[in-house]
Parts: C-alpha cells; sequence; structure tokens
C-alpha cells in the first residue's frame, strides 16, 4: 500500500483548513452575490397568497416575476404588476387597468378608460358568468395622476386592490408578469 505522506501532513496543518475554509467562505460570497443580482435586478421569487387573482393565478402558486422586463419595458394595460406595500410589508399581485393619466370608470360591470368601453381579454368567462352576485360593482371615474397606476384583481368580487388603497405608485411596482412553476398543472407565464 502506497501512502502519500506530503498529502497527509498538508491535510493536518492548519495552512490547509484555513485554505479550505477561505475557499467556502468565497463560494458562498460569490453564490449570495449572484442570488442577489438575480432578485433584484433579473428575476425575483413570488408566492401568490390569497385568491383575488384566481382562477388566472391560484392561491399557493409558486413562481418567478420578471424584474428586468419591467425596468426596460415597463407596464401595459393588463400586464401582471407585482405590488410592494412597505408600510404594511405586503406584497401584492393585480392586474394594471388603469396607467398614469388614464381615466378609469366601471358601469354595469363594464370598463371604461377615458370614456371608451374596454374589453378586458383576459377574463375566463365561465368563471365570470358562474358568479351568482355582482362580479364587478361600479367604481366612479377615477383620474389617474403620473406614475399612478390603477390596479384590480382578477377575481374581483374577492380582491383589495386599488378599490380598497387607492391608486398605485410607480415605485410601488418592482416586477411584471409570472412565470408559475408550482403547482404543475397551472405552469407557465402569465402576462410576463
Amino acid at each position: 500500500m502506497v501512502y502519500n505522506t506530503e498529502m497527509s501532513e498538508k491535510n493536518i496543518t492548519g495552512e490547509s483548513i484555513w485554505s479550505d475554509i477561505w475557499d467556502f467562505i468565497k463560494t458562498l460570497l460569490i453564490s449570495m452575490t449572484v442570488v442577489f443580482v438575480l432578485a433584484d435586478f433579473v428575476i425575483r421569487p413570488i408566492r401568490v397568497d390569497g385568491s383575488s387573482m384566481f382562477p388566472t393565478l391560484k392561491d399557493g402558486s409558486l413562481g418567478l416575476a420578471n424584474v428586468i422586463g419591467y425596468r426596460v419595458s415597463g407596464l401595459k394595460r393588463f400586464d401582471i404588476a407585482i405590488i410592494y406595500l412597505s408600510d404594511k410589508k405586503e406584497y401584492l399581485v393585480k392586474r394594471v387597468i388603469g396607467m398614469p393619466g388614464d381615466t378609469v370608470e366601471y358601469r354595469d360591470g363594464r370598463l371604461f378608460i377615458n370614456g371608451e368601453l374596454t374589453e378586458e381579454p383576459f377574463f375566463d368567462s365561465a368563471y365570470k358568468e358562474s358568479y351568482s352576485g355582482v362580479f364587478m360593482q361600479d367604481v366612479s371615474a377615477f383620474e389617474l395622476g403620473e406614475g399612478q397606476y390603477y390596479c384590480l384583481g382578477d377575481n374581483r368580487p374577492n380582491s383589495r386592490d386599488s378599490r380598497y388603497y387607492g391608486p398605485f405608485y410607480k415605485d410601488q411596482i418592482f416586477a411584471k408578469g409570472a412565470l408559475i412553476i408550482w403547482p404543475f398543472d397551472q405552469a407557465g407565464v402569465k402576462s410576463w
């Protein structure tokens, strides 16, 4: 049996142990930096809590939000927005209905943007029609200011959104869209 005494002596010395610890610390720091950069500038993990976006997004769904897409191209009407309420330390997932400068109004459950009837093609019509009560109550004409967005949940009867909080500001929105990873039967891109 051949025994490498040079190798065993090196492993016994404190120099080798500190070298291994330093390698571990460097790997950990590089990994944390990569995760931080990805989460802050590219994609961010999200979890859907509650039924306000049902049936588009289900309670407990896990996915990724598009941070870089939001920073590069901003928001469009009907994008899914990830909103952070710093005073409540709470994240919301809602759909952008009104853009800065728009006047938003709902009459008889129909959306009017700047006085013109606007279709909402993202709705699951079967779900909407199955609801026995008023799916969307009237909202008086509301004019959005600069940097303000009117955001609602897709499950209108069960959503706390701009009807409750008022308009959301651009600096409260940090990502858009959702790439759902779990549950597998819901996996896919939702307004990226």
